[in-house]
């Protein structure tokens, strides 16, 4: 895109409503974060997030399995991409398969698209693919809120390509004003008869499954598939601009709304938090969130083994159980009980510190994803 056109594009949406600083609705388009570590293999028995934040892999009944990487490989302008390698084909694609990467969005980010009103705004997406070989895949919007959507396809080549599509205002359903999910941008990569079979609709309608992936690749069609994806961007206008980058500190503190982990990558005996025993085999931790999470998290704490706690500067003690006070729990703050101490190691009233137990593995991660 020449710098005069895309002048002109975001004079054009600036002018429908859009446009300027923050324009961009997707959060880590650029692939840049990825608390949760930058591979992960076998993915495809289930939905979930896996490598680069807040990006959900969604997935039915398929036999198909993939690698997701946070990957090098990237356009001009770019330092990361998400990619997929299929390693488990599936060529006996059953009517209810299903395999699409998504990014489910809060409504309160979704207000200024007026959607549901007279002022409706269009919807632009852009984004940079490429792949082992030429496919089909196709883009999706899909209103949560009242159960309509619009699917556009696109193509994939062996060279970066950067994908631009608009999406016709939608005057008919508003996105609710909060922390919920009402839309999903997703990209179908993978998809049988229940959503193929119908005719591809490309303008906001109320929902038919056969009618959302009409005409696609399936990405499981083979193990040497690869599709590479970054650069992704959902404005307000009828035209897409380029790419706005975000320092990597405001993306970081963007996905640690939905997704906080404190992990031992710096040291065996990394410190990741700290309280007060009340009993000679109990704590309580405090963990303060920046930002406040979406909603109450959930706690994740991988292997119990590889943490440990401790009053400061005294042996490591192993816990029975770590789980969170749901009596005081909140999207500000979290408190963590940690019960069952070993050896009735704790004094009551003294700080306490959790750390990992001599190995890099441990980890708390606090979960609000949508």
């Amino acid at each position: 895109m020449s710098k005069a056109s895309d002048l002109a594009n975001l004079i054009g949406n600036i002018n429908a409503g859009g446009g300027g600083v923050n324009r961009n609705v997707i959060i880590n388009g650029a692939m840049n974060v990825a608390q949760r570590g930058t591979s992960s293999t076998g993915i495809g028995a289930s939905s979930g997030y896996f490598v680069c934040d807040r990006w959900h892999f969604n997935v039915g009944s398929t036999a198909g399995r993939l690698t997701m990487t946070q990957d090098s490989s990237a356009p001009s302008g770019f330092a990361n991409s998400m990619k997929l390698e299929c390693t488990t084909a599936d060529t006996s694609i059953a009517a209810g398969e299903a395999a699409l990467i998504q990014q489910r969005i809060e409504g309160q980010n979704l207000q200024a698209f007026a959607k549901g009103t007279s002022d409706a705004k269009p919807f632009a997406v852009s984004f940079y693919v490429k792949g082992n070989a030429s496919a089909t895949y196709a883009c999706e919007l899909f209103d949560r809120d009242n159960t309509r959507q619009a699917s556009k396809l696109f193509n994939v080549t062996t060279d970066w390509t950067r994908v631009e599509l608009t999406f016709d205002k939608d005057t008919t359903g508003a996105f609710a004003d909060d922390n919920g999910t009402s839309l999903d941008l997703s990209i179908f990569l993978h998809a049988g008869s229940t959503f193929s079979s119908g005719t591809l609709n490309q303008t906001f309608a109320s929902s038919t499954n056969a009618n959302r992936a009409v005409g696609i690749s399936s990405f499981f069609d083979s193990t040497d598939r690869t599709f590479f994806i970054t650069g992704v961007q959902l404005e307000v206008g009828q035209n897409p601009t380029s790419f706005e980058h975000i320092p990597f500190e405001k993306e970081l503190l963007s996905c640690r709304r939905y997704y906080h982990k404190i992990d031992s990558s710096d040291s065996i005996y990394q410190r990741l938090g700290q309280g007060q025993a009340y009993s000679n085999d109990d704590a309580v931790l405090f963990f303060h969130h920046v930002p406040e999470m979406r909603g109450i998290p959930t706690l994740d704490h991988g292997t119990l083994s590889d943490l440990a706690v401790g009053l400061s500067g005294l042996t490591a003690k192993s816990m029975g159980s770590l789980t969170i006070d749901t009596n005081t729990d909140g999207a500000n703050t979290t408190c963590l009980i940690a019960g069952d101490v070993t050896d009735d190691g704790l004094s009551a009233g003294n700080v306490v510190q959790i750390f990992s137990n001599n190995n890099s593995n441990g980890y708390i991660a606090f979960k609000a994803e949508l």
